[in-house]
């Protein structure tokens, strides 16, 4: 449809992957070299700035590869969430994955006899074994990406305070599209680019727990599975409006979410704010 077709191409103009005659610009050369959605592409690149390569590769591909997280069966429920918790990661989902995939690899290390014992491990904690060894390939295809086009990969750090702002930022950098609030503290999720309310899909970790986070990242959104959004993260606005292009943010419809957001801006550069105003 021409609407869908425009607004991909408005899309990658944000994601500053389109020069002005609406060619592939340098750095949108660059993204397209990924074999991944071009979002995800964009905080890969990014998290060479904010050095965190090596934990925004495992969250590419897992969020790449089928989703690792198997449904119980009847009456399991509570024992598979209880499993889950224990890879839980409090600043949220992507964070998760990466807990998920390094116990994996872990597992698989001390494995003796490899092939059951991957297996094993993984039915004991309800995930799924090729959706793991999966993101494992995924993982290093993109490595090797990042080598052939002479990208630096920085050393891993995570569990750092620093590092887990660093992915924050590389998030935000490619997924500032896809940003929603919690309206009423309930779980009702509005998301900024449509008046579309959506609630937190069963497998992430905020699921069911008394801590559902106001701002959140999320990396997908269904309609199918109860206007769910999938992968979500703990944002702050005040790092989304440090991040967020300029125009991208002018361009959103007016909501109260807007407000907000505008308000953090106005406090944090006062100068800046009254000069717009003035224009």
């Amino acid at each position: 449809a021409p609407e869908s077709l425009m607004q991909a191409l408005e899309d990658l103009d944000y994601l500053a992957a389109l020069d002005n005659d609406g060619n592939l610009s340098e750095f949108g050369i660059i993204m397209s070299e990924f074999p991944l959605d071009p979002q995800l592409s964009k905080s890969l690149l990014a998290s060479c700035e904010f050095e965190c390569v090596d934990e925004m590769l495992t969250i590419a591909a897992m969020v790449t590869a089928p989703n690792c997280f198997l449904q119980a069966p009847p009456g399991t429920q509570e024992i598979a969430l209880t499993c889950w918790r224990k890879f839980s990661h409090p600043a949220g989902d992507h964070f998760t994955l990466i807990n998920v995939f390094n116990a994996f690899k872990e597992a698989k290390a001390n494995s003796t006899s490899q092939h059951y014992s991957n297996e094993k491990w993984c039915r004991d904690y309800f995930l799924s074994c090729s959706a793991l060894r999966m993101a494992e390939i995924i993982r290093a295809e993109l490595v090797e990406i990042m080598k052939r086009i002479e990208l630096p990969i920085s050393e891993p750090a995570f569990g750092a305070k620093e590092n887990i702002l660093s992915i924050k930022k590389s998030l935000l950098s490619g997924y500032f599209m896809q940003i929603a609030r919690d309206v009423d503290g309930s779980g009702n999720y509005l998301m900024l680019t449509h008046r579309q309310v959506a609630h937190l899909h069963p497998f992430s970790s905020y699921y069911n727990t008394r801590r559902i986070p106001e701002w959140v990242l999320f990396h997908e959104f269904s309609l199918s599975e109860d206007n769910s959004i999938r992968v979500v993260s703990e944002i702050s606005p005040e790092l989304f409006v440090k991040l967020v292009p300029q125009y991208y943010f002018s361009n959103l419809p007016p909501s109260e979410s807007k407000d907000i957001l505008q308000e953090v801006i106005n406090h944090l550069s006062p100068v800046s704010a009254t000069k717009e105003e003035q224009k």
